[in-house]
């Protein structure tokens, strides 16, 4: 399975998970306070969720993040080259793009993204979900505001938080990027 497949996958086990819920897409939709239409592209393969929405829809289908993005296979070491994440990056509706790493191991405990932002690319967004987040940049500064307090990274800096505070990001450099890993 290639990773495009992997990503496409995801409306896929959405829609899936929603009909033998025997939910409607607006039970979803209210239950992760997102529109009936954001589901809709999502379950037809039209937009690529943002991190948190994909925690919120996890968490009203009652699975998790990992289940959403797990290819056919099982496997119990992923190893990913670099160029594999970054040729594989794919685009949000946020303005930064991501790579799911080790999406054909099952039920992991975390979830670890490659996240890719471009100074002025990134809508200006704070959001809430379930669980803890870990960042560590590789290359470039950003803010992150979490909760009140907006902090500077830099390649190299870290931050390990309760995801239930709002939090958001926005690019200093050019482009940054960052491992963001929840759990």
């Amino acid at each position: 399975m290639t990773d495009t497949q992997v990503q496409t996958g995801i409306g896929d086990r959405v829609r899936m998970l929603r009909i033998a819920q025997n939910r409607t897409l607006q039970d979803i939709a209210d239950s992760c306070g997102l529109s009936k239409s954001m589901i809709s592209k999502i379950e037809n393969n039209h937009t690529v969720p943002s991190v948190a929405a994909l925690v919120k829809i996890a968490t009203s289908l009652g699975t998790s993040v990992s289940a959403l993005m797990e290819q056919e296979t099982w496997l119990s070491t992923v190893f990913t080259v670099r160029d594999k994440a970054e040729a594989n990056l794919t685009p949000t509706e946020k303005g930064y793009s991501i790579y799911p790493f080790a999406s054909e191991y099952h039920n992991k405990k975390m979830q670890p993204f490659l996240f890719v932002a471009k100074k002025n690319q990134v809508v200006p967004h704070l959001l809430t979900h379930e669980g803890e987040e870990f960042v560590y940049v590789i290359t470039g500064k950003m803010k992150m505001q979490v909760g009140e307090i907006e902090y500077f990274l830099k390649a190299g800096d870290s931050l390990y938080f309760n995801a239930l505070q709002k939090h958001g990001i926005k690019p200093i450099t050019d482009e940054v990027s960052y491992l963001d890993i929840f759990l």
